[in-house]
């Protein structure tokens, strides 16, 4: 009898598979970075094959660390960068462009124009989500537009979108040589093209977007055996399908209507659970879907998506070479006490949550000479509690709901600096749980509930355990200082481009 379920995590910058046991404990993993592509300034690609062929290393990476076979696996699970998405011939494999990836901006105008008739919020009551060059629609509307004869393909249905999780699970699943062409609910929400009601595309959002419908996955639950795995997962069933940050969601246990986490990766996402029906957001939140097990009712939640939070070190690290490893950023941040009255605003690719402005680019506002580089240290780890702030302030008015404290993970939950000042802006406790790599566990998680390896939710909220608590150590009055001089360097990035 199987012992163990794996999870495939493709993110941003690299891809891992991770391997747990019963009590949701990591026994083995294995983790590759993939290039970073930036062809002009606001697009970012990656290369699919480059990605397909990261994720088959790091599947025989785990299992040979472990010490396992295929056998040894009752299921694998998917989890992936969101709304980075790949157009590729279903005869060959091959993609007809470069991934673009969910940071990318060059949908911008298209989305200007969408909005003409209708606003930024003309999708919003069936989607939840703005018009912003963040989502799927767009992109594959620029591929099919800018790619010689990618249209008339799409429409006979020679081409496929996806998602990253599609695109891996169509190849894991065998490819050209039988495999399925699937998504999940939270993906397929992250397009702008599903109707969150009906979990269908929607006709009317696909004419407005000139999507074919042909080229498009079929939306299922997000735990489900969508088929048996090929290579060298072969008769492993694929049985789990989220997106990261819903993985993260899962993996944090937050099945309550009420439980929120964050996580603190490439960009900084938190999501609060909402229950059965979708609460449309009066305060700049995404309304998305959490996920759903099997045949059950759909679980949704409020999103606040942040675009650059890790991103902003290793633009420290790679663009000003300020330190030679992400991690090097603390050390050089305790080098000072406060962040000398700067505030470092990365709109890099405009304003997400609760802005969403297109237009907006980043900067650095209070320069004096008495800055150093340990201040533009302390201010990009600032910056990311600080947007936080904004997130957690939206979703406590949409939510009507005040939070008490605050789940995190992701990789920089293990910068102590960074936690204990989220802990003092926000005002509430921030736990981070044994098991940081929540988006992978929860990929685990959802793919071993449809296997039954895992027969209950129950079974899963026993398995989480608090690592470390931070609790707020500033006064109210600083706290409430701090953030007002925060508020007034994020109106400086607006209206910048155009």
């Amino acid at each position: 009898m199987p012992n163990f379920v794996a999870a495939i995590d493709q993110g941003t910058t690299s891809t891992r598979c991770m391997i747990f046991d019963r009590a949701g404990k990591v026994v083995a993993f294995d983790q590759k970075e993939h290039r970073q592509i930036f062809p002009r300034p606001g697009w970012v690609e990656h290369d699919p094959l480059e990605i397909w062929a990261r994720t088959q290393e790091v599947i025989a990476g785990a299992l040979s660390k472990g010490g396992l076979a295929a056998p040894d696996l009752a299921a694998v699970g998917i989890t992936n960068q969101r709304e980075t998405i790949v157009v590729w011939d279903r005869v060959t494999g091959q993609p007809v462009y470069n991934a673009i990836v969910w940071q990318d901006t060059r949908t911008a105008n298209f989305c200007n124009r969408l909005a003409r008739a209708g606003g930024q919020d003309r999708f919003r009551r069936k989607t939840g989500l703005p018009l912003a060059t963040y989502f799927s629609g767009p992109k594959i509307r620029w591929i099919l537009d800018n790619v010689p004869g990618a249209r008339a393909r799409a429409k006979k249905g020679e081409l496929l979108f996806g998602n990253v999780d599609s695109w891996l699970i169509w190849n894991l699943t065998g490819g050209p040589v039988g495999g399925i062409h699937v998504t999940d609910v939270t993906n397929a929400s992250r397009t702008m093209l599903m109707n969150l009601k009906t979990l269908d595309w929607d006709d009317d959002i696909l004419k407005a977007m000139s999507v074919p419908r042909a080229m498009l996955p079929a939306i299922k639950a997000s735990s489900e055996v969508y088929a048996l795995a090929t290579g060298a997962l072969a008769g492993v069933p694929v049985a789990g399908d989220l997106g990261d940050q819903q993985a993260a969601l899962f993996g944090q246990t937050c099945f309550a209507p009420g439980e929120a986490k964050n996580t603190y990766g490439t960009g900084c996402f938190m999501l609060l659970n909402t229950g059965a029906a979708p609460v449309q957001s009066k305060n700049g939140l995404l309304t998305t879907l959490a996920y759903k097990i099997g045949n059950g009712k759909a679980v949704y939640a409020l999103e606040g998506s942040i675009a650059v939070t890790g991103a902003l070190v290793q633009w420290l690290r790679d663009n000003l070479g300020l330190i030679a490893s992400s991690a090097e950023v603390e050390a050089l941040a305790k080098t000072v006490d406060d962040n000398g009255g700067i505030y470092f605003v990365p709109a890099f690719s405009g304003l997400y949550a609760p802005y969403w402005k297109n237009n907006a680019r980043g900067a650095i506002v209070g320069l004096t000479r008495y800055i150093n580089k340990g201040h533009l240290a302390r201010a990009a780890l600032e910056a990311t509690a600080y947007q936080t702030r904004e997130v957690l302030d939206a979703m406590n008015k949409d939510s009507g709901v005040k939070l008490k404290a605050l789940k995190v993970d992701g990789g920089m939950v293990h910068n102590d600096t960074l936690m204990q000042f989220q802990a003092d802006i926000l005002g509430v406790p921030v736990i981070r749980p044994t098991v940081a790599e929540t988006t992978s566990l929860g990929a685990a998680y959802a793919a071993g509930l449809a296997v039954g390896f895992w027969s209950k939710l129950d079974d899963l909220r026993a398995n989480w355990s608090k690592d470390k608590m931070w609790r707020p150590a500033m006064p109210a009055r600083r706290r409430e200082q701090l953030h007002r001089g925060w508020l007034k360097a994020v109106t400086r990035t607006f209206d910048w481009v155009g």
